[in-house]
């Protein structure tokens, strides 16, 4: 017996779909029926919006609004009481990093508004109708334009005016496409390329009903996932002979530019949930990581791993749980200006008119700048040093200090910022702040577009590189950039390429005494160690000698990321391989043999095909002993478990996922460096010759560097003095 879970509420899910194959579940079957019987009565589904009256509708909206309201101010106050606490979990810096700001925070409200005005309709009909049915199938066309409206949803498809003919991109990423000015607008949700998987066809996580079947199987537990297929020791790592350090880092800084999912704790059925603790219990927005037995770390019964779900967008079309981006889609250095025009603004350095970026007002790393400190007397990053008291530091992306490679590239770039604007304002004294801080804006954009596609992505597709990514043919408005959600796990194989240890190098490139190499779960958010341990040419230099680790099959994470995340503050570090994995899940991403069949790659349908896809039988059997079937593994781990392409870094399925994402992401900007009229073709020329390593020679007091970062170098050998290293040519710029 099978049922349709597209149509399904979660108790007719566990009342009549328990056991049934969700393949036949959703092909070939009469979406109207349950179990075989009428999911809702014809007559009543036509008459449904007339019974719900216009003040009941508005009734239920004002009642949503004000138990959202309710819940949001009860959090705000528990996070503000949270300040003085003298203990942090590793869990409290994830939220950090993930802590929605300004314009996002009205888009989640927006999102809780719409939620919980549906679920209070539905138990208002459900008192009328005592069967299961679907909210979004019985509202009117007029309804659901009204909850739009009222809860503030309608943001998402209100007119957006556009300046007639700006030069420069707005921040918030809204108006690059005429057309569609929403296209790669920060706060709104990602694009789907398949149509989401769902517990219930709605909202609810896969996995998360035990016994719940996919495909005839149930979905393992992520954290033995983990265990059998991801652990490896920090001794057991192989170093990448062919990519640096930056590499590595500079994939995570494209990352941050492209996608951010915030995280909210409030919860509006229980406003006294909390996520932290290790209880097992399902209570939104809480999803906790169930432990197995025998886990050879966590060895406490009944106990989980705290998971908060990725905070929902409005979705007033379909009503189908879609995740928020707060950040724009679009190659524009966000992370280095922000994506909403508030926070922009407090970036800038507004004692003058110079269009600088601002600085720390405390400390200074050898006369060049530090970034600016969080204004917030009790930040996240006190807790990794106590005696230190260094807060938090502040960039364009709320990550800026998770750990410290990145916030030596935010630092590297706002300097960079600092230098295109002062020698811009030389050749051209007549211009004012505001054309100083745009004109430099847009050269760092191009520049981190350029470095990007010409040296970072063709070492990620290796042979796939033309095909995935075509040469540019001009500007497509027809193209939607928007990031994909499963865009946002198929980046991160980059965490497969994390050493365990933080190398800092001295003058000489030799060890930096007494701060060389650091345990890598020691320095997430330790800003303190900028401060204090030799600023950010020691981590530069590491970048520029020491190797990235190799992502290997039998070597996928080091353990200081599946044991030990954000361990520096607490015994239990969280697990990034299960977070991964259990994000995934949350975010309705359907299994692997789906993204398989969306690239047009074979679909593995046992054991031993997929020992040929993966050329390692005994890797294949792991999976299937998990798993059971190949369509069931989570695209993550599918994905990262592939062998690398010709003289790339992922497999075909991800060079396929990573390649269409940037594509759209080129084709679809009206702002691309390589269109024409963004730039003059000399500016075009002199962009093209500039690099990181010239980057890095502008803005720090190293004087020596390779001349392809991203590759493996060694030094002496392969390095040269920045005298050599041709840089920005800005006489191009002068008017």
């Amino acid at each position: 017996m099978a049922c349709p879970r597209l149509t399904l509420a979660t108790e007719a899910i566990k009342r009549c779909c328990h056991g049934a194959n969700s393949t036949e579940a959703t092909e070939g079957i009469n979406t109207g029926e349950v179990c075989n019987e009428p999911l809702v009565d014809p007559l009543l589904e036509a008459d449904a919006s007339e019974e719900l009256t216009d003040p009941e509708l508005l009734g239920s909206i004002n009642e949503a609004k004000k138990l959202v309201d309710e819940a949001y101010k009860f959090s705000r106050e528990r996070s503000k009481a949270s300040l003085n606490k003298t203990h942090v979990s590793p869990s409290d810096f994830l939220k950090h990093l993930k802590e929605p700001v300004a314009a996002t925070r009205s888009a989640l409200r927006a999102a809780s508004y719409l939620d919980t005005s549906l679920d209070l309709l539905k138990k208002k009909l459900q008192k009328k109708w005592q069967r299961p049915f679907n909210i979004t199938d019985v509202l009117s066309s007029k309804q659901k334009e009204t909850i739009s409206k009222v809860t503030g949803c309608d943001y998402l498809t209100r007119p957006i005016s556009c300046p007639e003919d700006s030069p420069y991109r707005t921040i918030t990423g809204e108006c690059n496409n005429r057309k569609h000015p929403h296209y790669g607008a920060s706060n709104r949700g990602y694009a789907r390329w398949l149509p989401a998987e769902y517990e219930d066809g709605i909202s609810l996580p896969r996995g998360l009903i035990q016994g719940q079947l996919y495909n005839g199987h149930p979905l393992p537990l992520v954290r033995s996932v983990s265990n059998q297929i991801i652990a490896t020791s920090n001794t057991n790592v192989t170093e990448d002979q062919e990519r640096s350090l930056a590499f590595m880092h500079w994939g995570q800084w494209v990352d941050h530019d492209l996608d951010l999912a915030p995280m909210t704790e409030t919860s509006i059925e229980n406003k006294e949930a909390h996520c932290d603790n290790t209880e097992c219990n399902y209570a939104p927005p809480c999803f906790p990581i169930k432990v197995p037995p025998g886990d050879p770390r966590i060895k406490k019964s009944g106990v989980c791993m705290p998971f908060i779900r990725t905070a929902p967008a409005c979705n007033p079309t379909t009503y189908i749980r879609e995740q928020l981006n707060a950040i724009t889609s679009y190659l524009d250095a966000s992370m280095v200006y922000g994506s909403e025009d508030t926070l922009a603004r407090n970036l800038r350095n507004n004692s003058n008119s110079l269009g600088l970026m601002a600085l720390n007002q405390n400390f200074t790393d050898n006369g060049l700048g530090l970034l600016p400190f969080e204004n917030k007397s009790r930040s996240l990053c006190l807790y990794t040093n106590r005696t230190a008291n260094i807060p938090c530091f502040k960039g364009g992306d709320k990550r800026a200090t998770e750990n410290l490679g990145l916030t030596a590239i935010h630092t590297l770039f706002v300097r960079e910022h600092n230098r295109l604007a002062t020698e811009l304002k030389k050749l051209n004294p007549h211009w004012d702040g505001e054309k100083l801080y745009q004109e430099a804006r847009k050269i760092v954009g191009a520049v981190n577009q350029i470095i990007t596609f010409r040296d970072y992505l063709p070492l990620v597709l290796g042979t796939e590189t033309n095909k995935q990514l075509p040469l540019y043919k001009g500007y497509n408005e027809s193209e939607d950039p928007t990031v994909a959600n499963v865009f946002s796990l198929a980046f991160r194989f980059g965490h497969g390429s994390v050493p365990p240890l933080v190398p800092r190098l001295d003058e000489d490139f030799k060890p930096l005494a007494p701060y060389f190499y650091a345990p890598l779960h020691l320095t997430f958010c330790a800003s303190w160690r900028i401060v204090m341990e030799g600023g950010i040419d020691p981590l530069f230099r590491g970048f520029l000698a020491d190797h990235a680790k190799l992502m290997r099959q039998s070597q996928m994470m080091v353990e200081e990321l599946q044991e030990r995340l954000f361990e520096q503050v607490e015994v239990i570090g969280l697990d990034l391989a299960s977070l991964n994995l259990q994000r995934g899940r949350d975010h309705g991403l359907p299994g692997y043999n789906a993204w398989r069949r969306f690239c047009g790659l074979s679909e593995p349908r046992d054991e031993a095909e997929l020992a040929v896809v993966l050329r390692n039988p005994k890797l294949a059997k792991k999976f299937i002993d998990l798993y059971e079937t190949p369509d069931n593994i989570d695209i993550w781990i599918g994905g990262m478990a592939e062998p690398f392409v010709p003289h790339g870094r992922v497999g075909p399925l991800l060079a396929c996922l990573i390649g269409t994402q940037f594509r759209k992401v080129r084709d679809g900007d009206r702002f691309w460096w390589e269109k024409d009229g963004i730039f003059t073709p000399q500016q075009r020329r002199a962009l093209s010759r500039d690099s990181f390593s010239r980057i890095i020679c502008d803005n720090t007091r190293i004087r020596e560097v390779p001349r392809d970062i991203l590759k493996r170098n060694h030094y002496p050998s392969d390095f040269v003095n920045c005298r050599e290293v041709q840089g920005l040519d800005l006489s191009a710029w002068q008017e």
